[in-house]
């Protein structure tokens, strides 16, 4: 996204939100350079990052005089100066972060539940940030991300079966993830939560395209195409576990037979592995599994498939090994500079990281900005800037 300000008298909120962006991403930086990159005068963002210091927001630091005159100040992210919470809910329990302006996780919950119902998740989640609150008192959260099983708003398919969250239609949790945690909120498919955790945190920051294979109680993926996700039109994109793969296969809770989740996932592993055991699984499986990888390949073109999720990766990396050698695809190049599948380093937290990271992005978005104008009294009415958000 292009940052470029706007001089309307509305837009301090939406000023704010790109210079600090700009700082975040190129910093440390002066503040002449901000106001060339982001297109507004040196005494605007002069005042605004004036605004942001006072706020701990941002950090100057003085650089070493290379002529004489006063030296330039160089302005970097405070990373102690914000929070934000990510929360990875699935069928089995809650997993949730505290992360800092840097990424960093500081603080860490798990709880989990089976029949994760709406009022016992939303409880969970309410005793987590007012945990998570205690351990930074005086320090403001400025979002809330929420990672989840999808898909969303389709009457068949949303909050059905094992996979989903069962019981949870019609549940407004946008709005009550927003009065539990007195900031704004932020939802995201599971998977795509996932892929930008690794995008920024794992093995996603070594390419621009790369196709990330989440492995969890259900199967998703998401295409990261030039270090975004592919979200698609309604934001479902990437609900790789219910292509039917198997004719007449098993039934499936979306209304289909033969989906592919229902052979390639932790919810699989567990049905079938009690009947036929891990091996028996991984036998069955194997074959489904090598025709995605080639299905992905054929329709992406990644440079690379990351796969990760909630299983760790022996599970994945045994079911790679039974389905090698791979059927060729598009991806069967001599001159490849990445294996065609690699394995997730960002881990478990990948979803969870993710989500936080959203609830930050989100946050700082200058169109999100744009929700909050100057009142009367030229009061800024902003949840993320104003003093009162750190409540």
């Amino acid at each position: 996204m292009a940052l470029k300000g706007t001089n309307q008298e509305f837009g301090r909120p939406y000023n704010r939100r790109i210079v600090l962006e700009a700082i975040r991403q190129y910093g440390p930086i002066a503040r002449g350079d901000i106001a060339g990159r982001v297109g507004l005068t040196v005494q605007t963002v002069s005042n605004i990052t004036r605004e942001l210091e006072d706020q701990d927001f941002i950090l100057g630091t003085r650089n070493a005089p290379r002529t004489r005159g006063y030296p330039a100040t160089s302005l970097s992210i405070n990373p102690d100066g914000a929070y934000a919470i990510g929360l990875n809910i699935t069928p089995v329990g809650i997993d949730a972060g505290l992360m800092n302006l840097a990424g960093e996780i500081v603080a860490a919950q798990s709880r989990g539940r089976d029949c994760l119902t709406p009022t016992r998740a939303f409880a969970e989640i309410r005793s987590i940030v007012a945990e998570f609150r205690a351990i930074k008192r005086d320090k403001r959260i400025m979002g809330i991300g929420l990672a989840m099983p999808g898909p969303f708003d389709i009457e068949s398919m949303s909050f059905v079966g094992p996979t989903t969250l069962q019981g949870w239609k019609d549940v407004p949790i946008q709005q009550e993830l927003s009065d539990i945690a007195g900031c704004p909120a932020f939802i995201e498919m599971d998977h795509a939560a996932a892929a930008m955790g690794e995008r920024l945190y794992g093995a996603g920051r070594e390419f621009k395209d790369y196709y990330y294979l989440f492995f969890s109680m259900g199967l998703g993926g998401c295409m990261v195409y030039d270090g975004l996700p592919v979200r698609g039109s309604f934001n479902n994109a990437g609900e790789i576990g219910h292509i039917p793969v198997v004719p007449n296969g098993e039934p499936c809770p979306c209304g289909n037979s033969g989906c592919l989740e229902r052979y390639v996932s932790l919810e699989a592993l567990e049905r079938r592995s009690a009947i036929i055991g891990v091996e028996g699984w991984l036998t069955e499986a194997a074959p489904l599994f090598r025709s995605a990888i080639a299905t992905i390949e054929n329709l992406f073109d990644p440079q690379t498939i990351i796969i990760g999720g909630l299983t760790g990766t022996d599970i994945p990396q045994r079911l790679l090994t039974m389905a090698e050698p791979l059927s060729n695809s598009v991806s069967s190049r001599r001159n490849r500079s990445a294996p065609r599948i690699i394995f997730s380093t960002a881990g478990h937290d990948a979803a969870l990281r993710g989500a936080a990271s959203l609830a930050i992005s989100g946050a700082l978005t200058p169109r999100f900005g744009m929700m909050f104008r100057q009142d009367e009294t030229g009061n800024p009415r902003d949840p993320v800037f104003d003093r009162g958000a750190a409540a």
